[in-house]
């Protein structure tokens, strides 16, 4: 009987002290082979945001903990930005799908477009979306596992790249302004600009 009276209070001591801690942050243990790369890739955080937290170079040892910062990012905007990047480059490179994904999260940090993924992806300028697929109805459509992996990669790489914040198919953009942005990166169909 004493003894499961000892557990009862174990388990409710437990819950106690885990429910306190419900935002306690995520930390990740080094294994051989990481890289804070691999890292900010694998938890969707930034790698500028993932080094600062740290206060991290690049050197990291097995056994080292890191801490994961939040992302602030929720699983259905990951969901959504899959769904804009799967529509908008089907068929395209893996590196052009990530540029994608970038332009979305470049447009969420400016201060010219929303503060949100959702509001960035649905956002409307002259009555017309920011991107076909929300007006064509193939945001809807589920994404791929690439797609997702390219948002994964995105997130990781936010901060770190060429500010591109457009992106168009020469061959069907009729945009004169668009197309006057100084050019960042051409990938595949596509050409980034900011």
């Amino acid at each position: 009987m004493k003894k499961g009276k000892a557990w009862v209070m174990a388990v409710l001591c437990g819950m106690f002290f885990c429910a306190g801690h419900a935002d306690a942050a995520t930390i990740h243990t080094v294994k051989r082979g990481d890289t804070l790369w691999k890292i900010a890739k694998q938890y969707g955080v930034p790698l500028k945001q993932l080094m600062q937290k740290n206060r991290k170079d690049d050197r990291l040892y097995p056994g080292e903990k890191l801490i994961i910062p939040n992302a602030g990012i929720t699983a259905a905007e990951k969901d959504l930005l899959a769904r804009l990047v799967h529509a908008e480059a089907k068929g395209e490179p893996y590196a052009g799908k990530v540029a994608v994904a970038t332009v979305v999260l470049n447009r969420v940090d400016h201060p010219d477009f929303p503060d949100t993924i959702r509001a960035v992806i649905y956002e409307r300028s002259g009555g017309r979306y920011a991107f076909t697929p929300v007006a064509n109805g193939t945001i809807n459509e589920p994404a791929d596992r690439e797609s997702y992996r390219a948002v994964e990669e995105a997130l990781a790489f936010r901060g770190l790249g060429n500010g591109s914040l457009y992106f168009y198919n020469p061959k069907t953009a009729k945009s004169k302004w668009l197309r006057s942005r100084p050019v960042t990166v051409v990938i595949g169909n596509h050409v980034f600009a900011k």
